[in-house]
């Protein structure tokens, strides 16, 4: 037996109705209870992106650093993206893999800062599975590819400290827009079957995810089903792509390392790291805190939610705001090409 009453405006002339149903459904007595209150039952096929756990009150102080980061970001990337294209001199390999980390660059920051202002803004939380899914595909899609992008940047040096004679028969700007291809295509083929898997299983009725993005391990964890595959395929892409990726990187550097010791002039010493310098942090900033995160979703039970989560949001920003700054400062033409175009304006 369930008593609803329902206050109607009176300026429209309603007034309050009261009544005795007997429902025998219990589906019946939340329906009728929702519609006496004007609810209505939330979207079976929604999550919510809760931000950033314990600190929800702080939200739009957060966005501020976060948004400008954002920013920078684009500019600093679209900068290189545009003098590179308009510069016959630099259309070289080298600078065809900074264009490729840009793109990647603005590719993985813009998969993630929409949605998260959304939230930080306007408390709009929500996002459906299959766009969860879709920005997780494309996030990771695209880290992916950075990854295999850095790793030919490790070896595009080690062509031109070890082998520079050869260095415009290896590597040439047709083949480095093949290795780009690859690289594209290897991380859509590992990636790809992590929203298939997902899309199979059946997800609780609590579809709080504790994070500004949907990040994988994180929806995996909204699984009422059994989520052992999907564990083990994504630690096995997540070794095979970092593992093999920081492998190659450090059998590049350790030839380049070696071949530089090598040399007995301090001058060609100095040159010859002063090249490595910039990919060097770049390749840190990319893989410390991808590492951390992807290691702290599986043993890091103890660190307090908001760190990992602040952790997991500026290793996608920083590092595309940073990039372009490193390599402006580091690589000599591409400074004075942008310092040209920069006094233009």
């Amino acid at each position: 037996m369930l008593i609803v009453t329902k206050y109607l405006t009176p300026s429209l002339g309603f007034f309050p109705l009261t009544g005795i149903v007997s429902i025998s459904d219990p589906d019946q007595h939340l329906n009728l209870l929702m519609s006496a209150f004007n609810l209505t039952p939330s979207e079976p096929s929604t999550f919510i992106l809760n931000g950033i756990p314990g600190l929800e009150a702080a939200h739009i102080w957060i966005s501020i650093p976060f948004s400008m980061f954002y920013i920078i970001s684009l500019l600093g990337n679209v900068m290189v993206l545009f003098v590179v294209s308009k510069e016959q001199v630099l259309h070289k390999p080298m600078f065809l893999l900074l264009c490729m980390l840009a793109l990647t660059d603005i590719g993985m920051s813009t998969c993630i800062m929409p949605k998260a202002m959304c939230i930080f803004w306007f408390s709009s939380k929500g996002i459906t599975v299959d766009g969860c899914l879709t920005q997780m595909f494309f996030l990771h899609t695209v880290a992916a590819t950075q990854s295999a992008v850095l790793v030919t940047m490790a070896f595009d040096r080690y062509v031109a400290i070890c082998d520079p004679l050869r260095y415009a028969t290896i590597l040439t700007n047709a083949r480095i827009a093949k290795l780009g291809l690859v690289c594209l295509i290897r991380a859509v083929l590992l990636i790809l079957p992590w929203p298939l898997l997902l899309r199979r299983l059946p997800f609780c009725t609590n579809r709080i995810i504790l994070h500004t993005y949907c990040e994988h391990m994180a929806v995996v964890k909204m699984s009422c089903g059994d989520t052992t595959v999907n564990r083990m395929y994504g630690l096995v892409t997540t070794s095979v792509i970092i593992g093999l990726d920081l492998t190659f990187i450090g059998l590049s550097y350790g030839l380049i390392i070696r071949a530089v010791l090598s040399i007995s002039s301090k001058k060609a010493h100095q040159k010859a790291l002063n090249t490595c310098t910039a990919h060097i942090c770049v390749m840190l900033m990319f893989y410390t805190p991808i590492l951390f995160s992807a290691l702290t979703h599986r043993f890091g039970q103890g660190i307090a939610a908001h760190i990992h989560i602040l952790l997991a949001n500026l290793y996608i920003l920083v590092p595309s705001m940073l990039n372009p700054i490193i390599y402006g400062v580091k690589t000599k033409e591409l400074r004075e090409k942008v310092r040209k175009y920069t006094c233009r304006m």
